[in-house]
């Protein structure tokens, strides 16, 4: 794959050169022609919020793989105009498009893998999404009535069916075994005989019969099968992007444009230019609509304001932007800021030291950017020091320090024994959701991602007006060891600048391109008794 620059996308667009039979990928080879940076870009943003899309939906409390999550997952699909939709559609109509459509499918896949390739944890977030989007989609084929067989005979996906005499043999335990079976469906199934290791998932949740190290897979569950295989390879795959990935680091077109991808902001645009539809708010109605509509992270800086007059300086930027996008004007705004501070000094050492960073934040001093609002995602990867307030409590403060906070906000004690628990795996996103719907007393699906759409769904909410979509209770939630948007999450206490180029190498795999029977295993189980028994089934 080649990159143009900015004049190649003017010159031309992407342009499919190869045709795409099938609306469904195993991406077993990487993509040739050009790529304009811009449209580079585009397109790896474009999948970052549909895997993005999928984790949301995985973590909002419908079951896996269901009709309903499916069904969901299609409706944000179609609702946001991501290329998936055009991508499946029949190719007898705008072949032009849909095969448009595949192109960029394919492409945006093999950026991902550039971007999320340089950790252990990054490459688990890409195989757990993209294997999940893999299997919506099979199952979406599957249901629409797409041709299924040609995918799986491109793609050299074989799987051998038992015999009718091994088939009548068996029927007792394949009927015990397998769910969705009876007397009267089982006739006429094809059930695939295939070793066990390419069926762990089946074998996780106890729906197959196990025999010799062969798993009797029915048809119905062929889905499960193919994805194993998907995942298998785009694990593998992903190893060998990580070996390699060092040869694109002299390319600086790249690097930049990789540099912290995971920590991208994929939501709402609440930078003023594109957000003019917020209603204004004065300095007077600050603090109460801290108490009702703040989300905690923002609640803290504005105490501290309260309590000290002063904030540090990362404090005053991201409270500073979070009021200029909630409606405080720039007039309002340095009548705020001077109320406070001049408790603390005299006029002119406020409008020496403080006044000019106001108005830069505003866009009118320097080079007149128009800033917008740090996102979730940049507040929880920030770095914290001593003394700053500018974090997000469920990740940064304290355990006892943050449920005293909470029992001061007036949450019932159910409820923050639910939100230590998401804080405890890691899910701090969700804890803030868990929060909202607290004090509240509605669901809200689209989850929390913003500080802002966190005061705006408050706002909507207790004004009046559009109340928040109605989705699964919390309490149904069922978490795992990941957090919300886990792709951007990190062991370490600080990272770097967003404007700094990443002098970390990238952390290479262990071991080899293939993962032994004990890693496969491990990555489907997490008891050890169960995944003992498994090897000794196999041995």
């Amino acid at each position: 794959m080649e990159f143009g620059g900015r004049r190649a996308l003017r010159r031309k667009r992407i342009q499919a050169e190869a045709s795409y039979s099938s609306g469904l990928q195993f991406y077993k080879e990487p993509p040739t022609g050009n790529v304009s940076l811009t449209e580079f870009d585009e397109m790896a943003f474009e999948r970052l919020k549909v895997l993005r899309a999928v984790e949301r939906l995985n973590l909002s409390g419908y079951i896996k793989n269901s009709e309903e999550w499916i069904t969901k997952l299609y409706e944000e699909f179609a609702k946001n105009k991501f290329f998936i939709i055009l991508a499946e559609k029949n190719t007898k109509s705008n072949t032009d498009e849909v095969q448009k459509a595949r192109r960029q499918d394919h492409v945006s896949h093999f950026i991902l893998r550039l971007a999320y390739c340089r950790t252990e944890e990054l490459r688990r977030w890409f195989i757990t999404h993209e294997t999940d989007l893999f299997k919506a989609r099979f199952l979406q084929a599957t249901r629409i009535g797409s041709d299924i067989r040609n995918f799986l005979a491109i793609n050299n996906l074989h799987y051998t069916s038992i015999t009718a005499e091994e088939k009548q043999s068996e029927r007792e335990n394949l009927l015990a075994s397998s769910m969705n079976v009876t007397g009267d469906t089982m006739e006429g199934m094809t059930f695939y005989k295939v070793p066990f290791i390419d069926a762990l998932e089946l074998v996780r949740q106890r729906k197959v019969f196990l025999k010799q190290g062969y798993a009797y897979v029915p048809e119905t569950d062929l889905a499960t099968l193919v994805t194993s295989s998907f995942r298998s390879k785009l694990s593998h795959d992903m190893t060998t992007t990580c070996r390699a990935l060092p040869e694109l680091d002299s390319d600086e077109r790249l690097v930049n444009l990789l540099h912290d991808f995971d920590q991208r902001y994929t939501g709402k645009d609440y930078s003023s230019k594109k957000h003019g539809d917020t209603c204004r708010i004065t300095p007077d109605m600050i603090d109460t609509l801290a108490n009702k509509s703040f989300p905690p992270c923002m609640r803290q800086l504005n105490d501290t304001l309260r309590t000290t007059h002063h904030l540090k300086y990362n404090g005053r930027v991201i409270y500073g932007l979070f009021l200029k996008a909630a409606g405080l004007n720039l007039e309002d705004a340095l009548f705020f800021w001077r109320s406070h501070f001049l408790k603390n000094m005299d006029v002119d050492t406020f409008d020496k030291r403080y006044s000019y960073g106001i108005r830069y934040n505003y866009g009118k001093e320097g080079k007149k950017t128009d800033f917008s609002p740090y996102g979730c995602i940049k507040i929880i990867m920030g770095n914290i020091a001593p003394g700053d307030v500018h974090g997000c409590p469920f990740k940064h403060s304290d355990v006892a320090i943050l449920r005293q906070r909470l029992v001061a906000y007036k949450v019932s004690n159910q409820v923050i024994d639910e939100i230590m628990e998401l804080v405890n795996k890691r899910h701090y996103q969700i804890a803030c959701q868990r929060y909202w719907e607290s004090i509240h007393g509605v669901p809200i699906d689209a989850g929390i991602n913003h500080p802002n759409q966190f005061f705006e769904e408050s706002q909507k909410f207790l004004n009046g007006g559009v109340q928040p979509s109605q989705g699964k209770k919390q309490s149904e939630v069922k978490t795992t060891p990941t957090f919300m948007y886990s792709s951007q999450s990190s062991t370490q206490s600080s990272t770097q600048s967003s404007t700094q180029p990443s002098t970390q190498p990238a952390t290479q795999p262990s071991g080899g391109n293939t993962m032994t029977v004990s890693e496969e295993i491990d990555m489907y189980f997490d008891d050890d008794i169960e995944a003992a028994m498994l090897e000794q089934c196999m041995e």
